[in-house]
This record gives structure tokens, sequence and C-alpha cells, in this order.
């Protein structure tokens, strides 16, 4: 081996690494029963964080504007209160965010169900609905950064949701 290629294989990382060795790992959403492209598969990283980014801009602009009338120093704290609720209400009751059903992502139960508020509230994991831990720590934004190898970021791994496409 010559040392442009572990230099290569360094920057590319493990996983780079691996496949080049012959290891196959699938495709996002194999080990999930899901398909690789098309409706139902899992959501990619770009379009997951323009949703996000949409329903933040919206959540924003509600603070900014009807409830701190301008007040732009206030508007951080309810803009990330507005936010959680958002998420917890819409995810749990039809699936989806307005910037997810925009980008026309869903969020689903890993095992294909929907994530409904009232089998969130029965069923619950570490105490807390499904929903709300899953927005809790989409909130938190670090678990939202970490995600395995099927696409899902630490949040719905947790939560045992996948997020895909409709």
């Amino acid at each position: 081996m010559d040392n442009r290629q572990a230099i290569g294989s360094w920057l590319s990382g493990p996983r780079a690494a691996a496949e080049d060795m012959g290891v196959d790992f699938g495709y996002p959403g194999q080990q999930l029963g899901l398909p690789q492209s098309g409706p139902g598969s899992v959501a990619r990283f770009g379009r997951r964080l323009g949703a996000v980014a949409i329903d933040w801009i919206g959540c924003q602009l509600i603070a900014y504007g009807l409830i701190t009338h301008g007040d732009l120093a206030s508007a951080g704290n309810w803009t990330l209160g507005l936010f959680v609720a958002l998420s917890i209400l819409t995810v749990g009751t039809v699936g989806f965010t307005p910037g997810k059903r925009i980008l026309g992502l869903r969020v689903i139960s890993q095992n294909g169900g929907r994530l409904g508020l009232p089998r969130v509230v029965l069923r619950t994991r570490l105490g807390l609905p499904r929903v709300v831990l899953r927005t809790v720590l989409l909130a938190l934004v670090i678990p939202a950064l970490v995600w395995d190898r099927d696409g899902r970021g630490l949040h719905d791994r947790l939560s045992g949701a996948v997020q895909v496409r409709i």
C-alpha cells in the first residue's frame, strides 16, 4: 500500500476503506426492508435538512411577527418552543411537519406504521412518548447530526422512527 492510498482511506473514513476491502454495506434502509429509491426509501440528509430549515424559518416568522411583535431578542426562545410544539403535534398526528410535506417526506415507525399520537402516548420509551422524545432530541441538534448506516439520525433511531420519501 503506498502512502497516497493510506492517506486517501484516512480522509475518506473507515467506511470507504472497508468498501475498498470488499465489504458490502448495502444501501440506506436495506436493513429496515425499505426500497433503495423512490417512495418509501430513506430520506437523504439534504432533503431532511431543508425540511427542518423551512419549519424553523416558519416558526421564526410567527414568533417574530405575531408573538413578540418585532422583538428579535425574545423571538429565539419562542421560535424553539413553536418548533417543538409544531413537531410534536404534526408528526404525532399526520406524520410530517409543513417543511417535510413540502419536500415530500414523512416520519414513520421503523416497522412501517404511523407514529400516531394515540399510539405514541400508549407506547413509550424512556418514559416519554416517542414523538416527544424524538422532538426533544431534535431540539438538542447534536443527535440529528449523528446518523447510522441507514441514514437515520440518533433522534430517529432512539424513538424507533425513520424518515422516508412520499
